[in-house]
């Protein structure tokens, strides 16, 4: 923006960095809740993991056997049960056992309840 940054009372200029430089009006994040914040989108940083969640929350019966995910996603099951390990400590998805089988259902509210922590209110 070249021709805005004239000097001079009630300039362009001016009025532009009063508003990029405004203080921030509400509560910044401390560090601790930065930290369990970035869980949820670190876990949401890999594809796959990002397509378990979203086969999972497809289902109708809004849960899924580990044994069940394996072939749409097209990996191992070791593999399965990283990504699945990921998505249930960044809070995403809960995990019950069932026998030899683990079952895992998403957690309602957590994706939303993280975008609205970086939303203004």
């Amino acid at each position: 923006m070249r021709g805005v940054m004239m000097t001079g009372s009630g300039s362009p200029a001016l009025e532009l960095r009063a508003a990029c430089c405004a203080p921030p009006s509400g509560e910044a994040l401390q560090a601790p809740a930065a930290e369990e914040l970035a869980k949820v989108f670190r876990a949401l940083g890999d594809p796959n993991r990002v397509r378990l969640l979203s086969l999972i929350a497809a289902s109708d019966s809004g849960e899924m056997c580990i044994c069940d995910l394996t072939d749409p996603v097209g990996l191992s099951q070791p593999t399965v049960s990283h990504h699945m390990k990921q998505l249930a400590e960044a809070g995403l998805v809960s995990r019950e056992q069932r026998g030899r089988w683990a079952y895992f259902r998403v957690i309602d509210g957590t994706l939303m309840a993280a975008a609205k922590t970086l939303l203004p209110a």
